[in-house]
């Protein structure tokens, strides 16, 4: 493998954990929205109905209105479909610091484009250019309910490596998931592990700095 094949053509991110704050979990989101946990919310039959709900919606398999509908019914009612969208909407809290700047520094040159791959949904995505803009910046922006497929399948890397028109050692992925990471280098790509617990601009720009993408420091 020579240098020119591991040079970096696109800086890829994941979403939420590395440009985005969000709830990890179903207390946080309720939280979040301003709601209280009821008994039997945690029931272990329920866990792995809400887990499946959850990745048909993330590709694509399930409308809004109908996953609200399902997850209120996986609940048994405990909380209302209105209630579950409230979560839901409450689970983006807010950008990290200096991300933005990143993205824009990135934008700016000549030798790299910047893309997007996050496993979300419709109604998420909709909301990354007026409430969280940094995502909508990104050059390249792909998602799992567009492409139908999610993270840490191997087809998804395929699929977008093949969008993006580059060779799989070209693609530099920032991921807050072990198992994403793990299965980008499975699929040739550079990879940087996230920790989504703290501020996430100095990792990113360590990460860019050891593969020779030059940013100003911060």
């Amino acid at each position: 493998m020579n240098d020119e094949s591991r040079r970096v053509r696109v800086v890829c991110f994941d979403w939420g954990g590395v440009i985005l704050r969000i709830c990890r979990s179903f207390e946080e989101g309720v939280a979040a929205a301003g709601l209280e946990l009821r008994d039997g919310y945690d029931a272990a039959d329920l866990y792995d109905v809400r887990r499946k709900l959850s990745h048909d919606y993330q590709i694509g398999a399930i409308e809004d209105a109908d996953f609200f509908t399902r997850v209120s019914d996986s609940l048994r009612g405990l909380y209302s479909a209105d209630e579950i969208a409230a979560i839901h909407d409450a689970w983006l809290v807010g950008e990290y610091k200096g991300v933005g700047d990143i993205m824009d520094e990135l934008n700016a040159s000549p030798s790299v484009k910047t893309a997007m791959l996050s496993n979300t949904n419709a109604r998420h995505w909709s909301r990354r250019e007026h409430d969280f803009p940094t995502c909508g910046k990104a050059e390249l922006p792909h998602a799992s309910h567009l492409l139908g497929l999610a993270k840490p399948d191997p087809a998804i890397y395929a699929a977008f490596t093949k969008a993006v028109a580059v060779d799989s050692d070209q693609i530099l992925f920032f991921d807050d998931l072990a198992e994403n990471i793990e299965a980008a280098r499975t699929a040739g790509w550079q990879a940087v592990h996230i920790d989504h617990t703290t501020e996430t601009a100095d990792q990113i720009r360590l990460g860019l700095k050891n593969r020779g993408i030059a940013i100003s420091p911060r």
